[in-house]
């Protein structure tokens, strides 16, 4: 197939825009009748035809201003009505469409979750309701009334307030909801069906009372309390943070389980995964509750930073998107641990964003060109953009950031922005310059800092070089010079941290990267000092400054910054990484360095100090966090290596974890924060003692004696991890109680997929065929599939193949049901550049019978065109 690319520059504006329209739903799962009537105004006074996007359903009749219309011509993707000669500058278009929601697998437009209807319209799925002109920069008013049996569909949900209901002699009910707040076709949404229900309320800062309505399948009710008091914290750190108030009288999210996202922030009806809405301490882990809590606040955010102020085309997603990750990201640090939220977050950036700068699917977070717009939903639009966001949070503080939001906000408000429309406010608020920052929203790539260092032991001063560079990607060969904040510290040998001084006076410890090459001096350094580089990763970029052991484990045990000492851990233990790696290559032994394990021995031994930073420093990478810092990856040497390490540090901490292990006694299930931390850290010791003589038998107990699924799930993964004699046993076990319950299993599935056997593949396949398996289910599919493909890559890149040819017959199946999971479950074939030779000619081969399917997807070909290319 060939598929035509959008690009950026070839935006114009709308020559028609729909002030107002009113839906009529005739919901039935094989026959759902939509009746949809726009007020259409014209723009442009010289256009003569109106295009309107449309497909995947059966169009029944069109009307102008009451009257039949037969003026037009249809294709694949749209309706284009010829106007010529009307003069028309304002007008009602009716258009009746036939739906069969029931059979729509792709989850986009109306479809069927279980017994009820949902929608999901973002990027492009309103398009496949009726026709529309389905751009986000045309903003209307909608009113909608849905039409239902009301025996089988008692609840009838829409974006707005409830103005109207009634019942109807057949059986049938109607309710009417109105949204006074105009917003583009995409931020539409309709559920129905049968749920339990909470209610509670919200008092604004204003006064105003905000009922609040969660609804979830029958049976999950005690799962959803947590989704509320989240929701309500949300509502309250938004006033108190951003002086941002909620505005219509009701808010209310619904939790489906057919659901290709995370969640989606409809205006005044959020719909939810519900892996994103439902948790109790026997279904749900200490990480469940915490994404739960920062799903919800990232829904809620977006009525303002993306709802009220929406995103003028698909090129801008970043404006939304980054945005509210950042303030998310906010969120959570203000409510639990900055630290362990920028860790989390550097993490995720590291191992999955600097990957995907360095693969075929490079873009800038507001991308030149777009083939199929859901393949831009990216970790780069996402946290990088995120990243971008807090770069200029940290160059201006947090007053004149808060004053660059309130006049984006008061200047956009009810309109749809640009990216340049943000940084314009946030630079005309400041008074700073933001000329060549600019930069990063138009440049793909990871850029690299170099950096040296001498010490003038005679003038005490100490100086730092400093180079930037950003490699060529995919997408963009040339690359210019970026505005990097990046913040420092300085240590003297003692571990003291020193004042940073110019020749005149004290300076920013935030250093302005602006030129290739650049020496900063700082005077009245007594000591040559230790340098702590990238302070909360002040920047998205990688660090290239040869820190000897010594340095770092200066900075694990002195630094004021967190994220520094956690840093300087991971660093060592990256170091180890590498050089036995180069000893299994050489087919030498591997050795561990007798400083790393007394380092991570003391560490743990003063683990009270900062138990949740212990928890962190002490867990071992994934060997997809450890491939990252290759540029050529050998993932079965990598996980050789990094099974070595384990044991080793394991036998060195034996004693002293299982110590801490019996010391640590929880008897009471709480989400506090202390909890959670002294939790983690009991299992972090947990997984290590599971690879020593104690493991069976330690695990075995932990498993049996737990009360909540955090440590069940924990005794579970250390005995896969381990290949443990009790872990069939235990995972038959889990098996049996949870698998009537979908989302309980999809970590049981994650578990199988990721479990170190040499038959792990045949494992997945037969789990395919699983009772509790369902294909057309996106969170099973990941669960299995995803976790297979991405977290297992030992197997997932078995040198003979298989893992490529069993995940191509998955992508062979999806590209028709559901294409957009698809795209989503093909990323670790695509970077095929990444691996030896005899792997990239496997991988290819797998990409080339994808691209010869007949009928194949935007979705797939973009990705499959590019990584060939």
């Amino acid at each position: 197939m060939s598929a035509k690319a959008k690009y950026r520059k070839d935006y114009k504006k709308p020559d028609y825009t729909v002030t107002d329209i009113f839906l009529d739903f005739q919901l039935d799962p094989q026959h759902t009748r939509v009746i949809s009537k726009s007020q259409i105004a014209r723009l442009n006074p010289e256009a003569q035809q109106l295009r309107l996007d449309g497909h995947s359903f059966q169009f029944a009749s069109i009307k102008l201003n009451g009257q039949p219309f037969t003026a037009y011509q249809q294709d694949a993707e749209s309706l284009q009505l010829n106007l010529s000669g009307l003069n028309l500058e304002h007008f009602e278009l009716e258009i009746e469409t036939l739906l069969k929601p029931a059979e729509n697998t792709s989850l986009q437009g109306l479809y069927q979750s279980g017994d009820g209807f949902c929608t999901q319209c973002e990027a492009e799925g309103f398009r496949q309701i009726t026709y529309m002109l389905d751009r986000p920069d045309v903003l209307a008013r909608y009113t909608t009334r849905i039409t239902a049996d009301k025996t089988q569909y008692p609840f009838l949900l829409s974006n707005g307030n409830r103005i109207a209901t009634g019942d109807m002699l057949d059986g049938r009910h109607w309710v009417e909801w109105q949204d006074p707040f105009p917003k583009p076709s995409y931020l539409f949404a309709l559920v129905a069906g049968d749920f339990d229900l909470l209610q509670d309320r919200f008092i604004t800062k204003s006064g105003r009372e905000v009922a609040l309505e969660l609804y979830v399948d029958k049976g999950n009710l005690n799962r959803a309390d947590w989704a509320m008091q989240s929701l309500k914290k949300s509502m309250k750190w938004d006033e108190e943070r951003f002086d941002l108030e909620y505005d219509l009288d009701i808010y209310m999210i619904v939790a489906v389980d057919f659901f290709n996202m995370g969640a989606m922030e409809n205006k005044g009806l959020n719909v939810f995964n519900s892996k994103f809405v439902l948790a109790n301490p026997a279904t749900a882990t200490d990480e469940d509750y915490h994404n739960v809590e920062a799903v919800i606040a990232h829904e809620y955010f977006h009525n303002w930073t993306g709802n009220r102020v929406t995103c003028r085309d698909w090129f801008q997603l970043s404006l939304k998107e980054g945005l509210t990750v950042f303030r998310d990201q906010e969120f959570s640090s203000d409510t639990g641990s900055r630290a362990v939220q920028r860790i989390n977050n550097v993490k995720i950036l590291r191992t999955v964003q600097f990957a995907e700068d360095a693969g075929p699917m490079a873009h800038p977070i507001r991308p030149e060109k777009v083939i199929e717009m859901n393949n831009f939903y990216t970790v780069t639009v996402y946290e990088k953009g995120s990243e971008v966001i807090r770069m200029l949070h940290t160059l201006l503080g947090e007053e004149r950031f808060q004053q660059g939001m309130k006049l984006y906000i008061a200047e956009n408000d009810g309109k749809a922005a640009t990216c340049e429309n943000f940084v314009s406010a946030m630079e005309r608020a400041s008074g700073v310059d933001l000329t060549l920052f600019r930069r990063w929203y138009s440049q793909s790539g990871t850029p690299e800092l170099t950096i040296s260092d001498e010490y003038d032991e005679r003038n005490h001063i100490y100086r730092l070089h400093v180079s930037q560079l950003t490699a060529p990607t995919h997408d963009q060969l040339d690359k210019i010079n970026l505005h990097i904040p990046l913040k420092i510290e300085l240590y003297d040998p003692q571990g003291k941290q020193q004042e940073l001084q110019s020749e005149t006076g004290l300076v920013s410890n935030v250093l302005d990267i602006m030129q290739n090459h650049q020496t900063f001096e700082f005077h009245h350094i007594y000591a040559r000092p230790t340098p702590a580089l990238l302070c909360d990763f002040s920047a998205p970029v990688k660090l290239d400054y040869a820190y000897t052991d010594q340095q770092l484990l200066l900075l694990l045990r002195h630094a004021k910054n967190d994220f520094i000492r956690w840093d300087a851990a991971q660093m060592l233990l990256s170091n180890e990484l590498r050089q036995n790696l180069q000893r299994q290559q050489n087919g030498e032994q591997m050795q561990v360095s007798p400083l790393l394990l007394d380092t991570f021995h003391s560490i743990l031994e003063q683990y009270q100090q900062d138990v949740e930073l212990t928890a962190l420093m002490l867990t071992l990478p994934k060997e997809t966090e450890f491939a990252e810092q290759f540029k050529v990856i050998d993932p079965s040497g990598i996980h050789q290596v990094r099974k070595f390490l384990q044991k080793s540090i394991a036998e060195h901490l034996k004693a002293l974890s299982l110590k801490i292990y019996h010391r640590i006694d929880l008897p009471e299930y709480r989400i506090e924060r202390q909890d959670i931390a002294l939790r983690s850290l009991r299992n972090v010791c947990l997984s290590y003692l599971a690879v020593t003589e104690f493991g069976n038998a330690l695990v075995n107990t932990h498993y049996l004696h737990a009360n909540n699924m955090t440590d069940t799930l924990a005794a579970l993964a250390a005995a896969s991890s381990a290949a443990l004699p009790c872990r069939d046993n235990l995972l038959t076990d889990f098996e049996h109680k949870w698998a009537h319950d979908g989302l309980v299993m999809d970590k049981w599935f994650a578990l199988q997929a990721t479990r170190p056997d040499e038959d792990v593949l045949q494992q997945v396949t037969k789990l395919m065929d699983h009772p509790s398996f369902n294909f057309n289910n996106p969170n099973r599919l990941r669960a299995l599939v995803g976790s297979f493909a991405n977290q297992n890559p030992n197997a997932f890149h078995a040198i003979d193949g298989s893992g490529y040819r069993f995940l191509v017959e998955v992508l062979i199946k999806l590209n028709r049901s559901n294409p957009q999971i698809a795209s989503r479950l093909i990323e670790p074939l695509i970077r095929l550049g990444r691996y030896d030779a005899q792997r990239q000619t496997l991988m290819k081969r797998g990409l080339e019978r994808l691209a010869k399917i007949e009928d194949l997807s935007k979705d797939l070909f973009e990705k499959i065109e590019k990584a060939l290319d």
